[in-house]
């Protein structure tokens, strides 16, 4: 995975005076690192192929064995150990380095809801592009389907359909053969009937009317109150001592 250092080993105990180690990597057999005890030689090259091994490489000077620090995906490939002495020995080893795996996130399918449909149309995709990855929709621990990409620049996506009763655990987990992410689905967040809906549609409409009536009951109460002081007033100035 990105970030974890890789060490390949040579099955050396200890280089002898007169053993050559050299590392090389990639289709032209680029020269990495090397170590000649007898023309004095313990280096890295961290230049080549543009830099992309600067800083991250690191030779034990006595085993021979080369440690490759925070790789990326760049960093995949085919390595190949030479060791000349008394005998000439070659080790390959085909590197596979995986991007960290991104969270996959499940959002509901339904732009609005159907007074016929008892189910509901839920999607699970990763928000990053990934490579040798699987997609896949689980209740329980069987899988219902799946969906896996080789290519980086691919993004991954899978619909599932679920019954608004179904009580069954339902999971979105993405993995690659060393790792997996995995979101469970709340199906009473994502997934409401048009029954709820109308029910928190109209609970609402009817709170408003009745806010909006009693404001007018109460201005009118107000009104015939003021009418009443102001009619009783005048009656009073008119049946007064003269």
């Amino acid at each position: 995975m990105e970030g974890y250092s890789a060490t390949f080993q040579t099955d050396v105990t200890k280089i002898r005076e007169n053993d050559d180690i050299l590392w090389k990597f990639g289709a032209e057999n680029t020269l990495i690192a090397e170590i000649s005890r007898e023309n004095r030689i313990f280096s890295t090259y961290d230049d080549v192929l543009d830099g992309r091994f600067r800083d991250r490489l690191k030779l034990d000077d006595q085993t021979g064995s080369l440690t490759i620090t925070n790789p990326t995906t760049e960093h995949a490939g085919v390595y190949q150990l030479l060791i000349r002495g008394v005998k000439l020995i070659s080790k390959t080893f085909n590197v596979s380095v995986y991007a960290r795996l991104p969270v996959p996130v499940i959002i509901s399918n339904s732009s609005h809801c159907s007074l016929s449909s008892s189910s509901c149309s839920l999607v699970c995709s990763s928000v990053m592009n990934v490579s040798d990855a699987t997609l896949s929709w689980y209740a329980g621990m069987s899988v219902l389907s799946s969906i896996s990409v080789c290519d980086l620049s691919i993004s991954l996506s899978l619909p599932l359909e679920v019954e608004y009763q179904d009580k069954n655990p339902y999971s979105c987990v993405l993995n690659n053969p060393i790792s997996n992410q995995t979101t469970h689905l709340d199906i009473n967040t994502l997934c409401h009937t048009c029954a709820e809906v109308h029910v928190h549609c109209c609970g609402s409409t009817e709170a408003v009317i009745r806010l909006v009536v009693s404001a007018l009951v109460g201005v009118a109460t107000v009104t015939v109150l003021l009418y009443d002081i102001k009619t009783t007033r005048g009656v009073k100035k008119q049946i007064g001592p003269s």
